[in-house]
């Protein structure tokens, strides 16, 4: 497909604009991509073009004279071999939900505005260039198989024709299978000669990866009274001296006697190797198209892992440079320095913990992972990773129950590695128990196995996700409302350390909302011929597991001294992270405002009902229900259909600010943020 790309002619890109500079603009943005770029400066004009070519994509101006983007685009639409090209409206101001939704009534892919930003029209017009040019290839295929396929049906008429008037494929058999009579055409077919053919010289001229399957048939059929009666079809090769091979179907049928006694058998034979030719070519196709939808669908799953991972690494910078930049102030009280340094700490640890297991699931791609290893009991290791758990359990009310069998034999292992795998299933199994539940954890020799079982409470696996749950960049919910975090690499790190170690792991669930159970065996010394290690752990700070851990109680700090343009002014903040939740909070009290924080979009909508708010600040990513949808129903409601609104997220895109905009919210801060910029944003959005 790549190569077919690079051989396809220039694709036509239309520019339309009634002003020359603009047209001169695009024109040096796009002249990069190497296509046909032909200008308009009226809607008159680009209907013109229309007329004489196609278009891949067309940029179209909103605000031009005598006839505007809209009113150009109706036409367009109105014409047959433009109603599906992919119109990108260019505008400068007017971005109102009326606005918008004229324009996308008018089938328009996308909105730019001006000042156009260069690296984003390029990926725009270039996405657009590819879809032209690999439809165009597609369409180029389409054609050429239907070519391929009157081809060989017009061969099969020819054949049909040519077997009508001229000698077909014929031979007789006597009772044993043996051939007493070959026509001219079959003669040729099967590549022998009359004298060879005869007996059973005929089957020296099959295939050889055929002949076995062949000769079985032809006894069973031909030889067996039970069959004999019946007609057979077959198909195989014949591969005769000149090394040419013909696909043939092979029909026979007995031949009765006056006397209806069974004396042998008649048979023709088809040549049916251009069938066979095409056959191949389409499945080729087939394999093709299935391919590339593969590779879809992995590029699919590794941008919404990258989303998550933006996500995942900017909100606890989010925190960190927040707590800093009040730090700096010297205006904290000791116990509140002392808050702010145990946030920072906690949220650079989750960091890390995140670029751990990026590195590691790196060094797994490339094969670059090794092991330490030494014969050593698991029991030690287990006992080290409940410790670690046990706290994070705590903190969200989960019981933990272990039964650690202390008689179980040494396996050969990484002790640091076997304590990232334990340490990673029991987060798992916590991060995904809701409060109140209950993880166990098993140890047990099994045969020639140890044997470790960690079951929990939560939420389940759905069946149809359980064969993908150790796939790196898959997780059952990539979405933005997911109620846990982390990466989803965790378990795809268990995997491959527990293949590394001989081992192996998996995963069952009775459904959604009914727990899991992970297994994981290890195959154990015959005896132990080093010394095993007592009570030792090993380190557990190198490979920290893919959950997020849990957050203490909310820390308090003033924020930056001097900033107190907000006074008496009544503030909602709605996060559902207690850390980033408390900064913001502490913030805005910093600046005079009077400040109400709550965790979940639905708590919001209560609190706008009963305290009518001055302003909304807001998190995109949020769970249960994410800032597009609280935004949705706060333009709904009487209360707030003209509250102020300030988002912030840790999705940074291009899509995702335009998104941000257009469902509502006034102003798109990004994570990590100024509490500078914030406070200032506020004052824009609600002093007159």
């Amino acid at each position: 497909m790549l190569n077919q790309l690079l051989n396809q002619p220039k694709v036509n890109i239309l520019l339309v604009d009634d002003h020359p500079e603009n047209l001169v603009a695009l024109t040096a943005i796009l002249e990069q991509l190497g296509q046909n770029l032909v200008t308009a400066k009226s809607g008159m004009e680009a209907l013109k073009c229309l007329l004489e070519q196609d278009f891949a994509v067309i940029l179209l101006d909103v605000q031009m004279p005598q006839m505007d983007g809209f009113e150009t685009a109706t036409l367009i639409r109105q014409r047959q071999r433009s109603h599906n090209t992919p119109i990108i409206f260019l505008t400068a101001f007017n971005t109102s939900d009326d606005f918008v939704f004229r324009g996308y009534s008018l089938k328009a892919v996308d909105y730019l505005f001006k000042p156009i930003e260069p690296e984003t029209l390029l990926s725009k017009v270039e996405v657009f260039v590819e879809l032209y040019q690999k439809t165009e290839i597609l369409k180029q295929q389409t054609a050429q198989l239907m070519a391929a396929n009157e081809q060989l049906k017009r061969s099969e008429e020819q054949f049909r024709s040519l077997s009508a008037c001229s000698p077909i494929g014929i031979f007789l058999t006597d009772l044993e299978g043996r051939f007493t009579y070959t026509n001219p055409r079959c003669q040729a077919i099967c590549g022998f000669s009359l004298a060879e053919s005869l007996d059973k010289g005929w089957t020296n001229f099959i295939h050889p990866d055929d002949r076995e399957r062949v000769l079985a048939q032809v006894s069973t059929e031909w030889g067996n009274l039970d069959h004999c009666h019946q007609a057979s079809v077959i198909e195989y090769r014949f591969q005769p001296q000149a090394k040419v091979t013909r696909w043939v179907s092979v029909r026979s049928a007995p031949m009765i006697s006056d006397k209806g006694e069974l004396i042998g058998h008649v048979g023709t034979i088809e040549d049916i190797t251009e069938r066979k030719q095409a056959q191949e070519a389409q499945f080729q196709l087939i394999r093709e198209q299935a391919a590339r939808q593969e590779a879809e669908t992995l590029n699919r799953m590794k941008d919404e892992f990258l989303a998550v991972l933006s996500h995942e690494l900017r909100t606890p910078l989010n925190s960190i440079l927040g707590w800093a930049k009040l730090l700096r102030s010297r205006s904290l009280e000791p116990e509140k320095i002392a808050r702010a340094l145990e946030t920072i700490e906690r949220n650079a640890e989750l960091q890390a913990a995140l670029i751990a297991d990026i590195l590691d699931v790196s060094q797994i791609i490339q094969g670059k992972l090794q092991l330490n290893c030494a014969a050593l009991s698991l029991v030690p290791i287990v006992e080290a990773a409940l410790d670690t758990a046990t706290p994070l359990a705590a903190a969200r009310t989960i019981q933990i129950q272990a039964d650690l069998d202390p008689a179980i034999e040494p396996v050969w292992a990484d002790a640091m590695r076997m304590q990232q795998i334990v340490g990673n299933l029991l987060s798992n199994a916590i991060k995904f128990t809701p409060p109140g539940g209950k993880v166990e954890l098993s140890l047990r020799q099994v045969g020639a196995q140890v044997q470790m079982q960690v079951t929990d409470t939560g939420i389940g696996i759905p069946i149809d996700f359980l064969p993908y749950i150790f796939d790196r960049f898959r997780q059952a919910d990539s979405s933005r409302t997911r109620g846990q975090g982390g990466l989803g690499l965790g378990l795809a790190i268990v995997h491959h350390l527990v293949t590394l170690h001989q081992g192996t792991v998996t995963a069952t669930s009775p459904g959604k909302g009914q727990g899991a159970t992970f297994t994981l065996e290890l195959p154990t010394l015959p005896t132990p011929t080093l010394p095993l290690p007592t009570s030792e752990p090993p380190p557990t700070s190198e490979h920290p597991t893919d959950s997020k851990p849990p957050t203490a109680k909310n820390p308090t700090a003033p924020a930056p001294s001097g900033i107190r343009p907000l006074t008496g002014l009544q503030v909602l903040v709605v996060e559902d992270q207690p850390d980033a939740r408390e900064f913001l909070q502490l913030l805005l009290e910093q600046a005079g405002a009077i400040v109400t924080g709550v965790g979940s979009a639905q708590a919001a909508l209560s609190a706008i009902a009963e305290l009518s708010p001055h302003i909304l600040v807001s998190d995109i990513g949020m769970i249960e229900e994410d800032g597009y949808s609280l935004i949705y129903q706060v333009r709904r409601s009487e209360q707030g259909k003209n509250l102020p609104a300030i988002a912030l997220t840790a999705y940074t895109g291009e899509a995702d600010q335009a998104r941000t905009l257009a469902a509502g919210f006034q102003t798109h801060l990004s994570k990590p943020f100024d509490p500078g910029d914030l406070v200032a944003a506020i004052v824009r959005l609600t002093k007159p």
